[in-house]
């Protein structure tokens, strides 16, 4: 028989559960907002510590109506920051209670209630944020800095109401201040152009970053302030050769790279320096004389200096953790400073055991470091003396083509284009890199979703063709296809057909090599340089399609395909007479190869252009404004004298 009692008696407690969750709701739509106050005051004291009551609430619909009243402006303080602390309170609870906060969007409202000037409720907005982002469940890149983010606050007056607090009595009000005009410069340039032109207590604001960089204040002001006229200058609201750019940032960023500072200080000096002179080559000249740094830097390499003696494991953690960052910041700032200038890269390479350490770098276990130490070998590889000297020393080649195998996606960009570089013709890289049977590799470069590689797989097989012999042009149209070769003249990334047509014409260079091609795949080609000067392209693009019809008109037997095809004999003539000069003397150029007089059938040919009315366009021509145009022209017409 009591078995039989039990069942109704949990049904009625269960009942009685849920009417009264049901009756903390229906509180919370209350025409009278004194009792929604009490409402959600009695629910906060409902929840606290009692899980299935926080998630009967949840289940019954509390949650949008919480943020609702949390978001409305005729909301009372006192109720919107109770509303904060009750989704707080529920946020304690289980990982599905969280899961369900966020998908109510909770995180942009509690952001959205971080501008209002109520510090009570932000502080209760602030530690519901932090209860749902210490939470496993919860996207961590929902707080990222992101543009929409920082237009957000950018539109809701941040600006305006976090200035005065840089001159606040309070340094940790300061600090955070500065913190957040650092996260919204970063790579915004309507925040940064903004910044310029506020006022705080009337001085100006970049003035105010000046003051915090000052020696005498805390080195955490230093660096952030440092950080925020670096993000200004990156976006483009200061100039490179400002005062307090070069005179005071620069300086002080340096200063944070010394021995005397903390581990986390000189990464981050390091790193920011980095970004600072990244694309001003003035910037890096005056940085890299200034307190020694790329000597500074070495020591960046000798942190733990007795790893093997430590035992504590947690320490030894630790320690390689930071032996990483700092020589991925070392690597950072040297690819930063010898991005531009030849004696700058000189100066690195000489740099004691710089070239073992960024061949080290390649193969290190962090794939931070390991596509830092890249930039620099890349940046380091723009330098044609130390192609043919440090590179082909160390044999960095073989590190290189080790490190393209099976790289994300991030290494493989940096790496394929050092690539690119040790296969020009001067580097002495060059022959060692083709022997390692490169050619597939880079042909499947060229089939990736990602424009980056495809660029950098047919620039570097370009490069590989230039002057190359009949047996490597042959592997390369072999490797590739003609299918992907006129897949990538299609592509629609501009780069990407810019170097597919280079590739073509270093393929379609010295007359065996351009008739043998021809031969085989001419058809092919001359419907896809058809193409191209039919479409909407770039005068870049049709300049260098041109330049591959010259090639061809080269060949002895290749130049029948363009004078047995009069569609493309009017193509020509109709670039011959274009308003832009490139076009007209690459299509010059194609004329007067096909008139040669010493070659055979030129006879023959001289007639037919002639019909077509050639040689009226290059009468014509030779009076041309442009000096290079009239002498083709009339370089070309005298063929027909000869």
């Amino acid at each position: 028989m009591a078995c039989l009692l039990e069942a109704p008696l949990r049904i009625s407690v269960l009942s009685e559960v849920t009417a009264t969750s049901r009756h903390y709701v229906d509180r919370l739509f209350d025409p009278d907002p004194q009792k929604v106050l009490q409402g959600v005051i009695d629910m906060k004291n409902a929840v606290i510590g009692n899980n299935k009551q926080k998630a009967n609430l949840i289940v019954l619909g509390a949650v949008p109506r919480l943020l609702y009243l949390l978001q409305q402006g005729s909301s009372s303080p006192e109720l919107r920051t109770e509303c904060a602390v009750v989704l707080g309170s529920l946020a304690m609870g289980t990982e599905n209670n969280i899961k369900s906060l966020v998908d109510c969007h909770i995180i942009p409202a509690l952001l959205q209630g971080l501008l209002c000037p109520d510090l009570i409720f932000i502080e209760a907005c602030l530690r519901c944020l932090r209860t749902v982002f210490i939470s496993p469940v919860t996207p961590v890149q929902l707080l990222y800095t992101t543009p929409e983010h920082q237009t957000v606050l950018f539109n809701h007056g941040a600006i305006q109401n976090i200035a005065p607090l840089l001159i606040s009595p309070s340094y940790k009000v300061r600090m955070q201040a500065l913190k957040c005009f650092s996260v919204l410069a970063y790579e915004n340039t309507q925040v940064s152009m903004t910044l310029v032109n506020v006022l705080v207590d009337g001085e100006l604001l970049s003035q105010v970053f000046v003051r915090m960089m000052q020696r005498d204040q805390p080195i955490e002001m230093q660096l952030t302030a440092a950080k925020c006229l670096t993000y200004m200058c990156r976006a483009g609201a200061i100039r490179t050769d400002d005062s307090c750019v070069v005179l005071k940032t620069l300086p002080c960023l340096v200063r944070m790279c010394s021995k005397e500072r903390l581990l986390e200080e000189r990464v981050e000096g390091a790193e920011t320096l980095a970004y600072l002179m990244e694309p001003d080559v003035e910037l890096q000249r005056i940085a890299s004389t200034t307190d020694h740094l790329v000597a500074m830097l070495a020591d960046y390499f000798k942190y733990p200096s007795s790893v093997s003696a430590i035992t504590d494991i947690k320490r030894l953690d630790h320690d390689l953790k930071h032996a990483h960052e700092l020589r991925q910041a070392a690597f950072k700032l040297y690819a930063s400073l010898g991005s531009n200038d030849e004696d700058i890269r000189k100066k690195i390479t000489e740099t004691e055991n710089m070239m073992d350490r960024i061949v080290s770098g390649l193969s290190e276990s962090s794939i931070k470091v390991r596509l830092a130490a890249v930039r620099c070998l890349h940046s380091l590889s723009r330098s044609v003396q130390q192609l043919r000297t440090s590179f082909h020393d160390h044999a960095v080649w073989k590190p290189l083509m080790k490190l393209l195998q099976n790289a994300p996606d991030e290494v493989l960009v940096m790496a394929s284009s050092t690539l690119c570089n040790l296969l020009l013709e001067f580097s002495p890289s060059k022959e060692p890199i083709l022997e390692s049977g490169v050619i597939e590799l880079l042909c499947s470069l060229t089939q990736s979703d990602s424009p980056a590689l495809r660029v950098n797989g047919i620039w570097a097989l370009m490069n590989m063709a230039f002057q190359a012999d009949q047996k490597v042009k042959v592997e390369i149209v072999r490797s590739l296809g003609t299918e992907q070769l006129f897949r990538l003249l299609s592509d629609p990334d501009s780069n990407v057909l810019m170097k597919t047509l280079g590739l073509l014409r270093n393929l379609l260079s010295t007359r065996p090599h351009i008739d043998q091609i021809m031969s085989s795949h001419g058809k092919q080609i001359m419907q896809a340089v058809t193409l191209i000067l039919e479409g909407e392209h770039s005068i870049e693009v049709k300049e260098q399609t041109l330049c591959i019809l010259a090639n061809i008109a080269d060949g002895n037997t290749a130049k029948d395909l363009i004078m047995t095809n009069d569609d493309m004999l009017q193509k020509i003539k109709y670039y011959m007479g274009h308003s832009n000069v490139k076009l007209q003397l690459a299509a010059t150029f194609c004329i007067s190869n096909l008139i040669w007089n010493e070659e055979d059938g030129s006879q023959e040919r001289q007639d037919k252009l002639r019909e077509m009315g050639f040689v009226d366009i290059l009468h014509k021509l030779t009076q041309a404004s442009d000096p290079n145009l009239s002498d083709r022209a009339k370089t070309a017409m005298q063929q027909y004298l000869a």
